[in-house]
Formats: C-alpha cells, structure tokens, sequence
C-alpha cells in the first residue's frame, strides 16, 4: 500500500506576471489565462474521473482559486493547509519588487540561490526555514492520510521542496530550479520501507497535458520578480511534459 500525492500547481497569478510581492497581502488571485489553464484543468479531471479521497490547498488567493476549479471536476471540499504556503515574505508582502530592493539594501539574485539563511525581509522566511516548514507540511499529509490519494493545490516552491524532502537535500545542497507550470501535476508515492523508512517515487512530474494544443489568452509582459519558483516570471507551457497522466 501507498499514499498517491498529486501536486497541483496554481494557475498563472498576478503575482506571477506583475513586479508586485505576492504573499498573503499583495496576492491578487489569477489572471484571466490562469482561470483558463484552470478551466482546461477542470475539463480533464472531469473527462478522466480518478478516485481521490482529500483535496488540501495552500490558503493564498492564488491557489484557492485554482482549487475552486478542482473540487467541482472532483467533487470533494477544499482542505485548507497553510503549510502550503509559498515562501513567506514579511514585511515586503505587498511591495513592488524595486521598493523590495532598495528597502531592504537587495541584489538581483533571488534568496536562496548564494544566502540560504538570509530572510526575504523581516518576519518573512529563508530558503532553509521555508524547506524546513515546506517538507513538514507534506510529511504531514502522506502520515495523516497513508495510503489515500491526495489532491494538493500549491506552489512551485512546494513542488521544488518535495524534491528536496524525498532526495533529503539540506538547505546547503545546490538548487535546483525544476519550474512546474501552471495547473500541472506532479505525482508522487509514498510507502515506508521494511525498517519504517520513507520511500518516495517520483511517478510524474510537470504533467500539464490538458494544456497542450490550447488556445490561452496572451500574458502582459513579464517583469522577473525575484522570489525563488512560484513568484517568477516564465510559466510558458513550452516547459510542460506530457507523461503519465490521470
């Protein structure tokens, strides 16, 4: 037996295409193309119905929204986890990138890639205190509901982190930066091994098929904004990867 864990990355956000600070404060849901790539989610998870027994998502706008459009295709309620939070910002939440910058004295390179402890601003979190609170939230959902299939609306960060949890990759290792696009699955088991151990396979990861072939309405130009995964600039579904597929 094993506990199936689909990570569902949100649709594209404002956050994602404007130079704004997306945490709690400065989110501002989806962008009309993310509620189509969400739309087609919809569409595929209703045509090609799998069994699925909890539908978690992060509490930000972003990927509540998108999990509006996945608890209909899977008829379940929406579970709301705040350790699905993408990194968390503190005081800049809400800012643009370049006050960011010049307030809190920041260079172009996103947190995380050379200073793994340095916090994106006060209150907010570090790469290592991230992956640290990331990887108990999804440790947390495969012990609570082994061997059931979970449906978990998140971050790229998050899908980033479970990388690290299931390759027991520290803070210190080296990134890197798998970019899931938006709306795709990434699917994961979960079984403990003979002595108790966690064994994670990697079954599918960026799945965004239901994409594929679609007409979606143009994204304005992309500023980069400088948080690690989720809050960058580059959700083409050039990067999808049509595998296995629910």
């Amino acid at each position: 037996m094993a506990t199936e864990l689909y990570l569902v990355r949100h649709g594209e956000a404002v956050a994602n295409i404007e130079p704004v600070i997306g945490g709690m404060r400065g989110d501002r849901g989806l962008t009309s193309r993310g509620r189509e790539q969400c739309r087609l989610l919809e569409h595929r998870l209703s045509r090609r119905p799998m069994h699925v027994d909890r539908l978690v998502s992060s509490t930000l706008p972003r990927a509540l929204e998108t999990a509006e459009y996945v608890a209909r295709a899977l008829g379940l309620p929406v579970l709301h986890d705040e350790g699905l939070h993408e990194l968390r910002p503190g005081e800049a939440d809400g800012l643009t990138v370049q006050q960011w910058r010049d307030l809190y004295r920041v260079g172009e390179e996103p947190p995380g890639t050379r200073e793994s402890y340095r916090v994106f601003s006060p209150g907010g979190e570090s790469w290592a205190t991230f992956l640290a609170r990331a990887g108990g939230a999804l440790t947390q959902l495969v012990t609570r509901h082994r061997d059931e299939t979970v449906v978990a609306v998140c971050h790229a960060g998050i899908v980033e982190a479970s990388f690290a949890l299931a390759f027991g990759l520290g803070a210190s290792a080296h990134r890197v930066d798998c970019a899931p696009t938006n709306t795709s699955l990434t699917h994961w088991r979960h079984r403990l091994g003979p002595c108790g151990e966690p064994l994670w396979t990697l079954v599918t990861f960026n799945d965004a098929s239901h994409l594929t072939n679609s007409v979606l309405p143009e994204s304005p130009a992309q500023d980069a904004v400088p948080l690690h995964g989720d809050d960058r600039a580059g959700t083409g579904e050039e990067r999808a990867s049509s595998t296995a597929r629910p």
